[in-house]
């Protein structure tokens, strides 16, 4: 039987600057994975991480090492236990679930148990910036009945006011991606409660999470930073109340699976969330998205221009991609 590996990097635009307390980003640099099997053929997408040591380089080294065993025939759980939990190992574990459904006719759904919605209400970011763009920017989206707030420390109080004000209607997300200390998130806490907040997600550092013990916050706090597998998220229970899964952490779906199951065993509120990517990084991410309280799936959104046959986005409303995208026979 025929086997071989396509590693490739793409490089998508941006249709304007996205900002987050760690810096700005013009362009989703991602890795996609092609895998061959006979005439089958199937596709992953990741979205290395500087935040956790990862790049687009090392993240296509981290594949090649496993690739000569895919072609030689080497058992597909055998290939995923050679890379940690990442964006590397992601991108191979998706090509490997699109590739099983094209072999045996069945959808990921049907092998997984887990449906993926035709249409889920999907949150929409405002990414960082002055007050008033913030303002601008929710005022735009104010239909959405999810958004979400990037944030740093500094003016918080202005920008959630600003986008309050904007977006009566809308309930809100707040991220401050670990910039905010201890005493900025009590000090806001008063405002936060008047608001329409829904999730605080990852205000403080990883590091430092464990001064939330105890703590009584407005909304429930989401680890985003704090949680990458289902290994350790016991040990969250007494700081956060939610749990934000996304693939490029878990290192693909399959363990995304195992998260959910035991963030619902161990009654988190979950929230299945992504980098700036394509529709091909979505996808998948669908199935965990339909057993979440919230999705925050907007990455494709932010491309100046994505799969034709992908994710649609219309007033905070996510449409899956056409059948036979990713994860279907086709």
């Amino acid at each position: 039987m025929l086997r071989s590996v396509s590693i490739l990097r793409k490089r998508w635009p941006l249709k304007a600057p996205f900002r987050i307390s760690r810096g700005v980003k013009t362009t989703a640099d991602t890795v996609i994975v092609e895998l061959r099997r006979g005439g089958a053929v199937g596709r992953g997408e990741s979205v290395p991480y500087a935040r956790y040591g990862e790049c687009v380089d090392g993240v296509m080294a981290q594949l090649e090492t496993v690739g000569s065993g895919f072609e030689a025939g080497d058992p597909d759980a055998g290939l995923l236990a050679m890379l940690p939990a990442g964006a590397a190992r992601n991108a191979l574990d998706c090509a490997l679930w699109d590739l099983r459904s094209r072999e045996t006719g069945e959808t990921v759904a049907q092998l997984t148990g887990l449906a993926r919605p035709a249409r889920l209400a999907c949150a929409m970011t405002v990414g960082l910036d002055e007050p008033e763009a913030m303002a601008a920017a929710a005022r735009s989206i104010a239909f959405a009945p999810l958004i979400k707030v990037k944030l740093d420390n500094t003016d918080v109080e202005a920008r959630l006011l600003a986008i309050g004000q904007a977006a009566p209607n809308s309930r809100l997300i707040i991220d401050p991606n670990e910039s905010w200390s201890f005493d900025t998130l009590k000090a806001v806490s008063p405002l936060l409660a008047r608001l329409n907040i829904a999730l605080i997600e990852q205000p403080l550092p990883a590091g430092d999470d464990h001064e939330l013990e105890g703590f009584v916050a407005p909304a429930p706090i989401c680890a985003d930073e704090s949680v990458h597998t289902a290994d350790g998220l016991n040990d969250l229970k007494a700081r956060y109340q939610a749990v934000n899964i996304k693939l490029d952490k878990t290192g693909g779906l399959t363990a995304a699976i195992h998260l959910l199951d035991e963030a619902r065993r161990q009654r988190f509120t979950v929230m299945t969330g992504c980098m700036v990517g394509s529709s091909l990084a979505i996808a998948p991410a669908l199935h965990i998205a339909g057993a979440s309280d919230f999705a925050d799936l907007d990455g494709p959104w932010w491309l100046a221009g994505d799969w034709p046959c992908g994710l649609k986005f219309a007033e905070g409303w996510l449409t899956s991609p056409a059948t036979g995208f990713w994860g279907e026979p086709g």
